[in-house]
């Protein structure tokens, strides 16, 4: 009985060492596990034996059994080890990226026409040497309106009237007054562009909006004169609209500049008045603390839906606020 038993073992231990070898899979190596050291395994159902053995035969054969288990289990560790270092491997080759092949193109969207006239005016100017700017769109009057020689009875914001707060304060009626607040701490020479968005009670229609955003330049230094002006402002529309038949200056009026001129350019055979600008009013630069008899400076601004409307032949403001997708993706 003893020397059936331990030849039984040995044959079992000879066999499922094999099969543990040959497994090529996790879960055929727990199946392995199972079949040979489970409570229902072939080792439990062979020491089952053990209960007809004599007293003085059990230690032995229960020796050789603990020996066979211990050699199935480190067969069993090893195979395991084996088997996830192998799978660990392989997925790591399947998951290996080739640095060398030209990236998955995903569309992140469009930029918008405002941002796109925007982006490619600063460009322009920050070409020229302008620094970009920015200041609150929440105003008080004095930076609003009067630091621009624009007095509580002037007539000029009757144009302006805009929106009011509880505290006295308003939405900006334009970013002119970035301009007041970047003079005041910085002194000349200086070259700066401000876009932002503006608020004034406007009637909303296909041309007019009460929120809308404007871009504006200013320049202060010595011996700056309206020629400066100009040929700033020629390099600028040349470089946005591309080739333009004409430009010509008209006459006109703001409370913060002076001389005044509006600014119309021929485009496509067609006359375009595209932006405002003059020469800083000497009571602008004594506001901020500037010496007008030292200093000059010229400023000009646009409304950029106004751009945008012109550059994308659009036919109403109202469409670049829609959100409408079947509009933007357009663009």
């Amino acid at each position: 009985m003893t020397s059936d038993l331990q030849s039984q073992l040995e044959e079992l231990r000879i066999e499922a060492q094999k099969a543990i070898t040959d497994a090529d899979s996790l879960e055929s190596l727990e199946g392995l596990r199972v079949n040979y050291l489970g409570k229902k395994g072939q080792l439990s159902i062979l020491l089952r034996g053990m209960g007809k053995l004599s007293a003085e035969e059990r230690p032995k054969i229960g020796a050789i059994a603990n020996v066979v288990k211990e050699a199935l289990q480190n067969n069993l560790d090893k195979q395991r080890a084996a088997l996830e270092t192998a799978k660990i491997q392989a997925q790591i080759e399947a998951e290996t990226i080739d640095v060398t092949m030209p990236g998955v193109f995903r569309p992140q969207g469009r930029i918008h026409p405002l941002n796109s006239v925007i982006d490619r005016a600063l460009d322009i100017f920050v070409g020229m040497g302008y620094t970009v700017a920015a200041g609150p769109e929440m105003e008080s009057d004095y930076y609003n309106f009067e630091a621009l020689n624009t007095p509580p009875d002037h007539p000029a914001r009757d144009m302006q009237d805009t929106f009011y707060l509880p505290d006295g304060n308003m939405l900006r009626t334009h970013t002119s007054s970035v301009q007041i607040r970047f003079m005041e701490e910085s002194e000349p020479p200086i070259r700066i562009i401000a876009p932002g968005r503006v608020y004034r009670r406007d009637t909303v229609d296909a041309t007019h909006s009460a929120v809308f955003h404007q871009l504006e330049l200013l320049a202060v230094d010595e011996g700056l004169t309206f020629t400066d002006l100009k040929g700033t402002v020629k390099e600028f529309l040349e470089a946005m609209f591309g080739e333009i038949e004409d430009i010509r200056f008209r006459a006109s009026y703001f409370p913060f500049t002076e001389p005044s001129a509006e600014v119309d350019l021929k485009w496509k055979g067609r006359w375009l008045e595209v932006m405002g600008c003059g020469m800083v009013d000497p009571n602008v630069l004594k506001a901020v603390g500037y010496d007008p008899e030292v200093y000059t400076g010229f400023a000009a601004g646009f409304g950029v839906e106004r751009f945008a409307m012109v550059l994308h032949q659009l036919d109403d403001i109202r469409r670049v606020y829609a959100s409408d997708l079947r509009f933007l993706q357009q663009f």
